[in-house]
């Protein structure tokens, strides 16, 4: 499954509604992924990332962007 594995962020269901006319165009559900990238933890973190530290993970950009505050 498509999970960050810190923070368990996951995909969702969202809906665009089109405005036509006044009215709402009935539109598909299209499901929404979160934004993962391999990144590789360092060994020396805080107690948050300590189970991951020195392997390489998927990670959603907030908890990398979170990782890059440690240094």
């Amino acid at each position: 499954m498509k999970q960050c594995p810190i923070c368990q962020k996951k995909s969702i269901m969202a809906r665009k509604l089109n405005k036509l006319r006044g009215k709402y165009n009935p539109s598909p559900k299209k499901r929404k992924y979160p934004n993962l990238q391999w990144v590789r933890v360092p060994m020396d973190v805080k107690p948050k990332f300590k189970e991951f530290a020195g392997k390489r993970i998927l990670a959603c950009t907030k908890c990398i962007k979170s990782l890059s505050k440690l240094k």
